[in-house]
């Protein structure tokens, strides 16, 4: 009986077992570490073939589970499902979870051939039942912790973003509620030192607001198809917007003149966000009386489009972690510091690389490299 040729070669099985999971790629876990895999299993197998010998042989759905995949509770359920969430806790697919089961059989089909073992035909199908309910108890539990460990990482993601976006915009809020209430108390006019501050809150609100749209505005286009445009006319179209800005920190801004036959293959807005987003930082960084310089040039195959601050230099440390979500260098905190993540996945998104280089005690140089197209004459 098959029960009995179990019984007696328990430890040869496992052992198979064993060597067949050795020999596979990317599986570090012994069976000793996995105590509802294939003992367990072997041992619930052995059991229900033995009730089933008995008089009362449907005292083996108990431990089996039914035929046919319908839903029952069982003691072999119960442990597969121990089993593939262990396998997800080492790290491991969700095929692992079926190779596992079918390590088993294979071992159970080569021994008994090699033994010359006859088994019945009811036995094969009471070894394939098990098997198959163990299988989709393992799979279904693997899929549901799998699901859950991504739902609740998902979760946290966005709950520290929102943290985040919320406490920056209540604290900006907070200080110019305060400012306008001292105004208005005072009767102070718009130019002096609380009305400044009530300003910087406004501004400060307003950044973070267009860095969270920016970010959004990102996941929402990253599926548009790019577009071929000329890099003069987009290099044109930022530095109007960008004079203001730069008028506003009180620094000089000079854009170089750009070929007219160069093109750029790219997501308008993700690139133009992008580079908005390095421009503000470097008028924000920028050191007074200084100059920030915009150039778009070709080399080789490449368009590269560099934006020159005068900040003072970077440290090697800055230059690390200079595109770290949430990562603040500088002296001014002001906004949360998503621009320059938010930026690098812009360019990314087009193919393209960002990077920065110091100028030891002078300042750095941001650069944007894209593939390098020509303008299509018409």
């Amino acid at each position: 009986m098959m029960h009995e040729f179990l019984s007696n070669n328990r430890d040869d099985l496992i052992e198979r077992c064993r060597i067949k999971v050795a020999h596979r790629p990317a599986r570090g876990a012994t069976l000793e570490q996995l105590q509802n895999g294939v003992p367990l299993f072997l041992d619930q197998l052995i059991l229900t073939l033995r009730l089933e010998q008995t008089e009362e042989p449907m005292e083996s759905r108990k431990i089996s589970g039914p035929a046919g995949g319908e839903a029952s509770f069982s003691t072999i359920g119960s442990s597969a499902s121990q089993h593939g969430r262990q396998l997800l806790e080492l790290g491991f697919s969700v095929d692992q979870v079926v190779h596992d089961y079918g390590d088993l059989c294979q071992a159970i089909t080569d021994l008994a051939f090699e033994r010359d073992a006859p088994f019945q035909i009811d036995e094969f199908r009471t070894l394939n039942r098990c098997l198959d309910n163990a299988i989709a108890d393992a799979v279904t539990e693997f899929s549901y912790q799998r699901d859950s460990v991504a739902a609740d990482k998902h979760a946290a993601q966005m709950n520290e973003r929102f943290g985040f976006f919320a406490h920056e915009l209540r604290n900006f809020l907070q200080t110019a509620t305060l400012a306008f209430g001292a105004a208005k108390a005072g009767n102070l006019n718009l130019s002096g030192a609380t009305a400044s501050v009530l300003e910087r809150s406004l501004d400060g609100m307003r950044d973070l607001i267009d860095d969270s749209l920016a970010d959004v505005r990102f996941s929402a286009e990253n599926a548009t198809p790019p577009q071929t445009f000329s890099l003069a006319e987009f290099i044109d179209e930022i530095k109007e917007a960008a004079r203001l800005g730069a008028q506003a920190r009180g620094c000089a801004f000079t854009v170089s003149q750009v070929d007219v036959n160069l093109a750029v293959l790219a997501n308008r807005d993700l690139l133009f966000s992008a580079l908005g987003n390095l421009l503000q930082n470097a008028f924000k960084f920028t050191h007074p009386d200084t100059e920030v310089t915009l150039d778009a040039y070709a080399v080789a195959d490449r368009i590269l489009i560099d934006v020159k601050d005068h900040c003072g230099g970077l440290s090697a440390r800055d230059v690390d972690s200079m595109f770290e979500p949430f990562r603040q260098n500088g002296v001014d905190r002001t906004g949360l510091g998503l621009g320059l993540s938010i930026a690098r996945r812009s360019v990314e998104a087009s193919d393209g690389i960002l990077s920065v280089r110091d100028l030891p005690d002078t300042g750095c140089v941001f650069t944007i490299s894209l593939p390098r197209h020509a303008v299509v004459k018409e």
